[in-house]
């Protein structure tokens, strides 16, 4: 008599699974410990995974913030009916997603590596500034010269607040800031 079997689940967690309890773990261990002591052997351990199943998604450490980043940040919400308030809503939605616990940490941490690695430089340039950069060409109708250079200002100042003080710029500040690069973008 034949048996009736139950189909068995491939062994380990399902991919995009595994990506989701990976970048828990590395912004909760990011938040922790700070960026530098954030290494790939404690992100695993902090995710109950093998450091070779992160290795054999992300190359390093960088690659794998930057996912993290990219998961974290999700698309820019660019709402309004004026240049000005969409704008204005994605610098409060960068300000907001910066302040939340590890990513300004590590955003801060792998831009500072990417100083010295123009790989990873590469990789922050293509998957995380490219799709806002572009999504923002389109909304404000700015060239990508001008909107590189709004990026700059408003991440700049963002993660230096972040760096100075290990705090997110205060609502105020936030606003002063929305204030002076729409002051800017009225003068084109």
């Amino acid at each position: 008599m034949a048996r009736a079997t139950t189909p068995t689940r491939p062994p380990g967690r399902p991919r995009s699974g595994v990506d989701d309890v990976v970048f828990a773990a590395t912004l909760r261990t990011v938040h922790e410990l700070g960026y530098a002591r954030a290494t790939v052997d404690r992100i695993a351990a902090a995710a109950g995974i093998a450091k070779t199943t992160i290795y054999r998604r992300w190359p390093s450490k960088g690659a794998l913030i930057t996912a993290c980043l990219v998961d974290a940040f999700g698309p820019a919400p660019l709402t309004g009916a004026t240049r000005e308030e969409i704008l204005a809503s994605a610098i409060r939605w960068a300000a907001a997603k910066i302040g939340e616990p590890g990513i300004g940490a590590a955003f801060a941490g792998v831009f500072t590596d990417a100083v010295s690695d123009p790989a990873l430089r590469r990789i922050l340039a293509t998957e995380l500034q490219d799709p806002y950069r572009l999504a923002l060409q389109e909304a404000l109708g700015e060239p990508e010269h001008r909107v590189l250079f709004f990026i700059d200002v408003v991440v700049g100042s963002l993660l230096h607040r972040m760096g100075m003080t290990g705090e997110p710029m205060i609502d105020d500040d936030v606003d002063a800031l929305v204030d002076m690069v729409l002051r800017v973008l009225d003068r084109t």
